[in-house]
C-alpha cells in the first residue's frame, strides 16, 4: 500500500455497476449513541494504521535538526564543512541556504522570528539541518556541525521576568502584549457585602503534551507541487501555513494526514520541522521524513503555560458569591503562547457572581513556546477557583456541593447575559453526587491514623465545544447500496470517523461495514476546521447529517416517481422506501431504476450558523474519593466518577473513553506533571524525558471510573443536539483530587503537582503550626 492510498473501513468497491444477486441486509447495524467499537479499531491494533511516521517512499531520506544546546544564545557562527562530507549526507540546510532566511510566521502574533533565527531564545530552538540516506546517518551529521555561540544571561521564572535586571528576551522587554482585563460589576462593594472573605495564591506547574506519537513530516516534490504526510489535528491549516511560509497557492500545496496518535492541540498549527523537510526535500530532488524525538518533544512543540493565580473571594453565610477577583501571572514562553489566556474563563461564567474582575499578565522567558492544550488556561483556572470554592464552604460550614448548587448560572454572565442552550451544571452536581453517594462518602472519611481517606468535588465549564461553521460533507449512495462518506476533518483519535459514518447509517440505514470513509486529505477531502477546542464532533456531525438528509431526498423523489405518488407519503425504512398511506407500496432502494441508471446519488451538507442570541456550553462535576499516606506522601485515587453535560452523547463508548482520558489528565496535573527549569546555572529542561517527567500510567489512575452523560436534550444547539467533551472532561478533574487530599489530611495543596515530596513538606508545616 503507497501512500497515497485512502485507507478505507470498508472492503466494498465505492461502485459497482449492478448490485449484487443478493445484496446484504439493509437493516443498519448500529444508531448514534450506542456504544460501538471503532470503524478503524482493527487498522489500529493490528498495525495496518498508516501514521506518517510508517510512511516510506521511493527515495526518501530522513532528517534531524541540530538545536540550540543553551537557553538563551546567538548564533556567531554555523561550519557545516564536516557534515557536508560524512557518509549518506545529501543535503545541508542552514540559514545561508538560498531560500531558507524566511520570517516565522506565528499564528496568534504575525512573523515573530526567521525559521533559522539567530538569536535563539529557548533550549531546542532550530540552527541548522540535515538530510541523509538513514536517520543514523543524519543525527551522525548533525553531530557534526560545528556550531559556535555567544551565550547570554537567561530568565525561566515568570515572577522574574518583569523585575529591573532581567534577561531581555526581545525588544521592548518580556511582556508579551498588554495585561488582560476583565471586569464587571464592582468587586470592591461585593468584598464589603460579603460575611467571609478569603484570599490565596494558587499555581500550576508547566506540562507537556507528550502524545504516544511524536511530530513527523514527510515533503516530497512533484515538481512545483509539494505534497506533505503531516501528523496534524488540521490538514487545512497546515496547507494555509505553508502555502504562507513558502509563497506558494493552495493548488500546489497538499497535506495527506491519516493517521495521527494524539496531539491535544500540539498538532493543530505549522511546525517548523514541516518546513524544514520541504526545504531539505526541495534541495534534494528527494521526499525528506523528519521524525522528532521524544526529547525534542519535551523542548520544540508545545507545552501547558504554568500560571500563579491570586483569589480574592467574597461569600454570604447563606453561600451567595457576592465578588470574586483574581490576578494571573503566566508564560507562554519565549515568543507568544497564550500565557494566560482561558485562565479566568471559569471566573467569569461557572458561577452566578455580580462582581468579578481578572487582570492577567503574560511575560516572556526563556523556555519553549506554549501551544493550545486540551482546555487552554480552564484547567489552572479551575484549580484555583474550585479549590477557593471548597475553601469558603468550609468557612461558611455548608456542603462544597451545596454551595456550588446555590450558584448555579442560568445565563452566560461572562458574554453579556446571553441566555445558555442548555445548562447542565446543576444535573451534574446533583446526578453526579447521588450516583457517587456524596454525602455517605463524606461520612464515612477517616480522619485519624496515617492512612486517611476523604472525598472531592469540582465543577466545570469550556467555553468553546459549539462547534460552528464552516464545514463541508459529501455522502453518496452507490447503485448496490454502499455508501462514501468524505469529509476534511482529522480523526485525532477521538472517534470522528465512526461518529460521523453512524449519522450516516442511522439516516440512511447503510450497515457501517458497507460505508467508506475518506479523510483529512486536501486534494480529495472537503473543507474543514482544525479538530480542536471539542469542536469538531458539534461541527461536522450537523453537515454530515445534511449531506446524508439531501441523499434521502433524492431517493424519496426517484421511488415517488417510480411509484406514481408523492414523495411526501414515502419513508425510507431498512432499506425501503414505503408507502405511508399504503405499506404494500414499496421499493427497495437497490431496486430504483433512477439511481441504477445513475449509479450513485451525491449529497452535500453544510454546516449552518449557530443559534443566534444563544450560547452553547458543556458543563461538568467530577467527584474523587482518595487515599492519602501521611508517613510517605503518597495519594491514591481510589474510585471517580465524572458527570458530563455535553449534549447527545453520539457513541457511548467514545464518549467514556473520552472522558476518562480528561480524567487522566487532569490527574496527571493534579499529581505527578511537571516541566523541571534549571533556574540558577543552566536555564535548561532537566527532565525531558518520560523517566523523569511523569505522565500517569494505570498504576496513577483509579481503578473505579464512572462516567455519567448527562443529556439534556439540547435541541437548539445544532442539528444533532451534540455539545463538545473532549475539553470539559479535564477541566474540572485535578481540583476534584485536590479538594479530596484537603478532606483526607486538612492540608491545602494549592501548587501542582501534589507530589509525595511536597505533600510532606505540607503535612510538616501543618503539624508545626499546630
Amino acid at each position: 500500500m503507497t501512500p497515497d492510498d485512502r485507507y478505507y473501513v470498508t472492503d466494498v468497491p465505492p461502485e459497482t455497476p449492478e448490485p449484487a444477486e443478493q445484496p446484504a441486509p439493509w437493516t443498519a447495524t448500529t444508531v448514534v449513541g450506542r456504544p460501538l467499537p471503532r470503524i478503524d479499531a482493527y487498522d489500529r491494533l493490528s498495525g495496518n494504521a498508516i501514521f506518517t511516521a510508517d510512511v516510506l517512499l521511493p527515495g526518501m531520506l530522513y532528517g534531524a535538526i541540530l538545536r540550540c544546546p543553551h537557553a538563551h544564545a546567538t548564533v556567531k557562527k554555523v561550519d557545516t564543512s564536516k557534515a557536508e562530507k560524512m557518509p549518506g549526507v545529501v543535503a545541508v540546510l542552514t540559514d545561508r541556504t538560498p531560500g531558507a532566511d524566511i520570517p516565522w510566521y506565528n499564528t496568534r502574533a504575525g512573523a515573530l522570528s526567521r525559521l533559522f533565527d539567530p538569536h535563539c531564545r529557548y533550549e531546542g530552538e532550530e540552527v541548522a539541518a540535515v538530510a541523509a540516506e538513514t536517520p543514523y546517518q543524519a543525527w551522525d551529521a548533525v553531530r557534526a556541525i560545528a556550531a559556535d555561540y555567544d551565550v547570554l544571561p537567561f530568565v525561566s521564572d515568570p515572577a522574574k521576568a518583569l523585575a529591573e535586571g532581567a534577561a531581555v528576551i526581545h525588544d521592548g522587554g518580556n511582556r508579551s502584549g498588554e495585561v488582560s482585563r476583565y471586569s464587571r460589576g464592582d468587586v470592591d462593594a461585593g468584598f464589603a457585602a460579603a460575611d467571609v472573605v478569603l484570599e490565596q495564591t494558587y499555581s500550576t506547574a508547566c506540562e507537556i503534551h507528550a502524545p504516544t506519537e511524536t511530530h513527523a513530516s514527510v515533503a516530497r516534490w512533484d515538481g512545483s507541487r509539494l505534497v506533505v504526510w503531516d501528523s496534524t489535528q488540521g490538514v487545512y491549516p497546515i496547507q494555509s501555513g505553508l502555502m504562507a511560509t513558502l509563497k506558494l497557492p493552495a493548488s500546489s500545496v497538499r497535506v495527506i494526514g491519516s493517521y495521527m496518535g494524539g496531539g491535544f492541540g500540539s498538532k493543530l498549527s505549522l511546525s517548523k520541522h514541516t518546513v524544514i523537510a520541504a526545504l531539505l526535500a526541495k534541495m534534494a530532488a528527494r521526499p525528506v521524513k523528519i521524525h522528532l524525538t521524544r526529547e525534542e518533544s519535551f523542548l520544540a512543540v508545545g507545552n501547558r503555560p504554568p500560571d500563579r493565580m491570586t483569589v480574592k473571594a467574597g461569600v454570604k453565610k447563606d453561600g451567595t458569591l457576592t465578588a470574586l477577583q483574581l490576578a494571573v501571572l503566566g508564560t507562554g514562553g519565549a515568543y507568544p503562547g497564550g500565557g494566560v489566556g482561558g485562565v479566568d474563563w471559569v471566573f467569569r461564567d461557572l458561577y452566578t457572581c455580580p462582581n468579578v474582575k481578572s487582570e492577567m499578565t503574560d511575560v516572556f522567558i526563556n523556555a519553549g513556546q506554549a501551544r493550545a492544550f486540551r482546555a487552554p488556561g480552564h484547567p489552572q483556572g479551575a484549580w484555583a477557583l474550585e479549590q477557593m470554592m471548597d475553601a469558603l464552604a468550609d468557612k461558611i460550614g455548608m456542603d462544597p456541593v451545596e454551595l456550588r448548587l446555590k450558584n448555579v448560572p442560568s445565563v452566560s454572565q461572562g458574554r453579556g447575559g446571553l441566555p445558555y442552550t442548555t445548562t447542565g451544571l446543576k444535573a451534574c452536581l446533583e446526578d453526579g453526587a447521588r450516583r457517587f453517594g456524596w454525602q455517605e462518602a463524606r461520612r464515612r472519611s477517616t480522619a485519624d491514623g496515617p492512612i486517611r481517606r476523604g472525598v472531592g468535588v469540582a465543577a466545570g465549564l469550556w467555553q468553546g465545544g459549539a462547534g460552528g461553521p464552516p464545514s463541508t460533507i459529501i455522502v453518496k449512495l452507490f447503485a448496490d447500496g454502499s455508501a462514501n462518506l468524505n469529509m476534511g476533518a482529522s480523526d485525532i483519535g477521538t472517534g470522528t470517523k465512526t461518529i460521523q459514518a453512524m449519522i450516516v447509517s442511522e439516516e440512511l440505514g447503510v450497515p457501517l461495514d458497507r460505508i467508506q470513509v475518506e479523510w483529512a486529505d486536501t486534494a480529495t477531502t472537503q473543507y474543514a476546521t482544525e479538530s480542536g477546542g471539542s469542536k469538531t464532533v458539534p461541527t461536522e456531525s450537523p453537515a454530515t447529517r445534511a449531506a446524508a438528509l439531501d441523499v434521502k431526498q433524492q431517493l424519496l423523489a426517484m421511488a415517488a416517481a417510480q411509484l406514481k405518488t408523492n414523495a411526501d407519503d414515502l419513508a425510507l425504512k431498512d432499506g425501503e422506501i414505503v408507502s405511508a398511506a399504503d405499506p404494500s407500496r414499496k421499493l427497495a432502494v437497490t431496486g430504483l431504476t433512477a439511481l441504477r441508471g445513475r449509479g450513485l446519488v451525491v449529497g452535500v451538507g453544510y454546516r449552518g450558523p449557530n443559534p443566534a442570541g444563544k450560547v452553547t456550553c458543556p458543563f461538568g462535576a467530577h467527584f474523587a474519593e482518595v487515599e492519602v499516606n501521611t508517613r510517605t506522601g503518597q495519594v491514591r485515587i481510589l474510585r471517580y466518577l465524572a458527570a458530563q453535560d455535553s449534549g447527545r452523547a453520539m457513541n457511548d463508548l467514545t464518549f467514556e473513553n473520552q472522558t476518562q482520558g480528561g480524567i487522566t489528565m487532569g490527574v496527571g496535573l493534579a499529581l505527578t506533571e511537571e516541566r523541571i527549569l534549571d533556574g540558577n546555572q543552566t536555564g535548561k529542561m532537566v527532565n525531558r524525558n518520560w523517566h523523569d517527567y511523569q505522565v500517569p500510567t494505570a498504576m496513577d489512575v483509579p481503578a473505579e471510573q464512572v462516567v455519567l452523560p448527562i443529556d439534556l436534550h439540547d435541541q437548539q444547539a445544532n442539528s444533532v443536539g451534540a455539545k463538545g467533551l473532549g475539553e470539559p472532561a479535564t477541566v474540572p478533574a485535578a481540583p476534584a483530587v485536590a479538594n479530596a487530599i484537603y478532606h483526607a489530611c486538612g492540608v491545602r495543596a494549592a501548587e501542582t503537582p501534589v507530589n509525595p515530596r511536597r505533600l510532606l513538606s505540607l503535612l510538616a508545616a501543618s503539624k508545626q503550626r499546630g
